[in-house]
C-alpha cells in the first residue's frame, strides 16, 4: 500500500520507516570523512534568528546555486546526514513515537515528561550536528531543508516545558524535513534519482532566490497565515480524494507484475500526479516566499519524476514519491505551527 498522502509524519515508527514502506533498507555506508566547518555568529530575520547575519557566501558550497530545481542525483551531505537521522529516529522510539500529541505538558506523567525531554534533547543535538551540512551541500534546496529542520527542531525542543497540542506541528515539520532529505538521499543511493532525472525537464527559473542565512540559527520559512497555505491544503486534499484507490496498490510490485486492475489504476493516476505538480509549482510562484517556492517546485519535480517512472515502475522509485509527499506534509505542518515566540 502506498503511504497515505500527504500529511505530516505518522506518530509511530522511526524516520527511515516513513520512507521505506516495504522496501528493505540498504546497509548504511561508513562515514570516514570528518566535516569540520567553523560557524559564523548567530543571525536571521525573526526572533528565532535575531542578530547580525555574518555568514559569507564563500562558506557555502551551494552559494552559487541559482539553477531551476530538478531531480538531485548527487549530494556530498547525504553520507554524514544518515547517522544523524538514524540516531534521532532511534531516540524517538523511547515511547515518544507512540505519544498522544493532544496531552499538554501540564498533564504529562513523569514517564511522558521524560520521553518528551529526551526527544527534545535529541532534536537539539541533531540540529547542532546538522549545522555544518548547511554549508556542505551543493544544492540550494537541500540547504534549505537542513535549515528548516534546524529551525523547527529547536523550536519544538524550546516548546516542551510548556507544550500544548499545537506545538506538535513543530515536531511534525522537523521530522517531515528529515523524511524529505532521507527520500532524496535514498533515491540517489539506490539509483532511482539518476535513472529518472533525465526524464524530467528542469523546473522553471526561480522567481527570486532566498538570501543565504546563518546556519547557526536559521529562521523558520513560514510565519503568519499566508494564502499559499490555504491553496496548498486545497490542492493536497483534492489529490488525496482523487487517488484513494491507487493509494491501496502495493508499491513493492514492479510494473511487469501488475494485474490488469493495478495497471489501470497506475495509468489513471499519471495525469492526476502531473496536474497536482503543476498546481504545486504555481502556488509556490504566487507565494512571494522564495523558500516556499523552492519547496513547492521540489515537490512538483519529484512528483513528475514518479509519474514518468510509472510505466516501468520499480520499488526503488518510491523514494521519489516519498520526497514529494513529505515536502507536502512539511508545508502543511509548517502552516499549522504556532508563531515564533
Amino acid at each position: 500500500m502506498h503511504q497515505p498522502y500527504p500529511g505530516p509524519p505518522p506518530k509511530k515508527g522511526g524516520a527511515l520507516k516513513w520512507i521505506l514502506g516495504g522496501i528493505a533498507l540498504l546497509a548504511i555506508i561508513a562515514i570516514t570523512a570528518v566535516v569540520s566547518i567553523s560557524l559564523s555568529s548567530r543571525g536571521g530575520h525573526d526572533s528565532e534568528g535575531a542578530g547580525e547575519n555574518t555568514a559569507s557566501g564563500s562558506e557555502f558550497a551551494s552559494a552559487n546555486d541559482t539553477r531551476p530545481i530538478t531531480i538531485i542525483t548527487e549530494d556530498p551531505s547525504c553520507a554524514p546526514w544518515t547517522p544523524i537521522l538514524n540516531t534521532l529516529a532511534d531516540t524517538e522510539k523511547n515511547g515518544w513515537d507512540k505519544r498522544d500529541a493532544s496531552i499538554p505538558a501540564s498533564a504529562w506523567s513523569p514517564e511522558q515528561r521524560t520521553q518528551h525531554e529526551q526527544v527534545g534533547q535529541a532534536m537539539s543535538a541533531a540540529a547542532d550536528q546538522t549545522e555544518p551540512l548547511v554549508k556542505l551541500t551543493t544544492n540550494r534546496v537541500v540547504r534549505q531543508l537542513y535549515e528548516q529542520f534546524i529551525a523547527y527542531a529547536r523550536a519544538y525542543a524550546k516548546a516542551i516545558p510548556n507544550y500544548t497540542n499545537v506545538d506538535d506541528q513543530l515536531a511534525r515539520t522537523a521530522n517531515s524535513a528529515t523524511a524529505v532529505l532521507a527520500g532524496i538521499c535514498q533515491a540517489i543511493k539506490v539509483g532511482s534519482a539518476p535513472a529518472r532525472a533525465t526524464m524530467v525537464a528542469a523546473g522553471p527559473t526561480p522567481t527570486t532566490i532566498a538570501p543565504l542565512g546563518n546556519p547557526a540559527k536559521p529562521a523558520r520559512f513560514l510565519t503568519g497565515s499566508p494564502n499559499a497555505c490555504e491553496e496548498w491544503k486545497a490542492a493536497t486534499d483534492e489529490y488525496s480524494n482523487n487517488t484513494t484507490d491507487w493509494a491501496k496498490t502495493d508499491p513493492n510490485v514492479t510494473a511487469g507484475q501488475w494485474t490488469p486492475e493495478d495497471k489501470a489504476l497506475n495509468d489513471a493516476v499519471i495525469p492526476v500526479m502531473r496536474d497536482v505538480a503543476d498546481k504545486f509549482e504555481k502556488i509556490g510562484q504566487r507565494s512571494s516566499n522564495p523558500t516556499f517556492e523552492d519547496f513547492a517546485t521540489l515537490a512538483a519535480q519529484y512528483r513528475r519524476a514518479y509519474a514518468q517512472a510509472i510505466p516501468t515502475h520499480s520499488p526503488t522509485d518510491e523514494h521519489l514519491y516519498t520526497a514529494s509527499t513529505k515536502v507536502s506534509g512539511m508545508i502543511l505542518a509548517a502552516c499549522a505551527a504556532p508563531e515564533p515566540s
